[in-house]
């Protein structure tokens, strides 16, 4: 199964992209599938990748804060799972949504796919290379981010009074 939506054409680049895919690879198997999609993603477009893993979800966002800080990479695909239905699970979801989100804002070009999945079965559908790609779908965002960001780099709207 895929998703219905209209997926936008991967940007090209005269300049080669660094991207750095942050992973939680709590479960070998769905992560697994994430990373194969991001990867796979990531080489129709030509960016060279570099994969970081953390121990989990929540430490996805301060990950790559520091990476924003202080390497050198032009964008991020955020992969993990928290799989489950209470209400703890759901806030850890929010909380590394939000993190990310404000990085986002901040000028760091995220896609992410930090999945709250109600069962291993859903998670395994999304984290699915030839079906939903989530994976995929997160590097293709972060390079969409790169391709707007690259495009305004340099431009200022300027301040005071136009002559």
């Amino acid at each position: 199964m895929t998703d219905s939506y209209l997926s936008l054409p991967l940007p090209s680049f005269a300049k080669p992209v660094r991207l750095l895919i942050v992973s939680a690879p709590q479960d070998a198997e769905v992560s697994g599938g994430l990373l194969a999609g991001a990867r796979a993603k990531a080489e129709v477009a030509g960016a060279e990748v570099e994969v970081l893993e953390v121990p989990g979800a929540l430490e996805i966002p301060p990950a790559v804060a520091l990476a924003e800080r202080l390497a050198e990479f032009d964008g991020y695909a955020a992969l993990g799972v928290i799989t489950g239905t209470g209400p703890v699970q759901a806030q850890m979801a929010a909380e590394v949504g939000r993190a990310l989100m404000a990085l986002n804002m901040g000028g760091a070009c995220i896609g992410q796919s930090v999945l709250l999945a109600a069962t291993r079965e859903e998670a395994m559908a999304w984290a699915d290379p030839k079906g939903q790609d989530k994976g995929g779908q997160a590097v293709a965002a972060a390079l969409h981010l790169i391709a707007i960001s690259r495009k305004w780099a340099g431009q200022t709207k300027g301040i005071g009074f136009r002559a």
